[in-house]
């Protein structure tokens, strides 16, 4: 969740901001931890400025930007925000209390002062709403601005409305005085996942781990009635609590996520990030990734409290799918009816595990 602002108004504010909305989706899909994105994209900020003015650049870079930014996790309900010259967000509980959370408030993008950005994380109620809004839904040059955010959230406090209806009330109810300045609200009804969409288990840091890994996720697997998942999340856990043990450190937490996708997550300690290697012929090591980058949607990794997390999306299959496996499959074989691209990778899995053994 990200909502910024920029000083000033014209084109050069409205090219600056293309930029930076630009740069924090790259960055975002790094997942980043709020502070550490901000103080990239404080250094991208500095570094466009630089470059506008040694070149003749027709529009030139706009200093002074503000930016708050915010990750959730629906797994746990923390959400983890920081902000850079930004106004809070408010906080709505299912009671219509309202909060302004005490996040560092930070520099502005692009100023320079070398402070670093803060991160604060906040435990969040089912059905709670988080606001986030730019200053001129706020600001007036007759009143103090505190005023204006206690007539925000006065006007917020009615968690019983839909978000659009919500919205609509709040634009009526606060009055903008600065009529040219920008106004931006943005709201967020907190869900959570339900404890039956969530599995997890820690797993000790040694080989024989990759077999319980494998055991765990198919017993899982079939209690969700996801047995076409079988083969493919087998091979992706065994990657990744393998690499785990090689390569990370301290204990192994292994999570299934079904929602939408199912997610494979992976926790350990180690400080040491996975990355994509292209194997040659000759080598015996290095493909497990690049399996599991043609086999899943999408994969990635972050850095988690006290270690990281290695993750990896698999689109769930249709039901018109798994009805047609069930009826045409052979008992006990799944993988001829997986995608082309799915089916070569288990190929070459399996080919790898006859001939040099399978992991651990």
């Amino acid at each position: 969740l990200v909502v910024g602002d920029v000083v000033g108004h014209g084109i050069n504010a409205a090219v600056t901001m293309g930029r930076l909305r630009t740069a924090v989706r790259t960055l975002a899909d790094l997942d980043m931890p709020p502070d550490e994105l901000l103080a990239c994209l404080d250094d991208t900020v500095r570094r466009l400025a630089e470059e506008d003015a040694d070149g003749a650049d027709e529009f030139p870079v706009v200093l002074g930007a503000t930016c708050l930014y915010a990750i959730y996790d629906p797994a746990t309900r923390r959400c983890t925000m920081a902000r850079a010259g930004h106004l809070p967000p408010a906080i709505i509980d299912p009671q219509g209390q309202v909060t302004f959370p005490d996040i560092p408030t930070g520099a502005p993008l692009g100023v320079g002062l070398g402070i670093p950005f803060e991160a604060v994380e906040v435990e969040l109620s089912e059905g709670s709403v988080l606001a986030f809004y730019t200053d001129g839904l706020v600001e007036s040059r007759d009143e103090d601005i505190d005023v204006g955010m206690h007539r925000l959230g006065a006007a917020l406090a009615q968690p019983d409305q839909s978000l659009e209806d919500l919205c609509s009330s709040v634009m009526e109810t606060v009055p903008t005085q600065a009529a040219s300045d920008d106004v931006t609200l943005l709201l967020v009804r907190i869900r959570t996942l339900n404890a039956t969409q969530i599995a997890s288990w820690d797993l000790p840091p040694e080989p024989t781990a990759v077999h319980t890994a494998r055991h765990l996720t198919t017993r899982q697997l079939n209690a969700w009635g996801l047995e076409y998942l079988v083969p493919t999340t087998e091979l992706v856990v065994s990657e990744l609590v393998t690499n785990a043990i090689r390569h990370g450190a301290g204990p192994i937490r292994l999570r299934l996520i079904q929602h939408q996708v199912l997610t494979c997550e992976v926790f350990d300690s180690g400080g040491s990030y996975p990355r994509l290697r292209h194997a040659r012929i000759v080598d015996e090591n290095g493909r497990g990734l690049l399996m599991i980058a043609q086999l899943c949607r999408r994969w990635g990794c972050r850095s988690s409290t006290g270690g990281k997390c290695v993750w990896v999306e698999q689109d769930l299959p249709s039901t018109a799918s798994v009805a047609l496996a069930a009826d045409l499959k052979p008992a006990g074989s799944v993988t001829r009816f997986l995608p082309a691209p799915q089916r070569k990778a288990r190929r070459e899995y399996e080919n790898r595990v006859s001939t040099l053994g399978a992991p651990a």
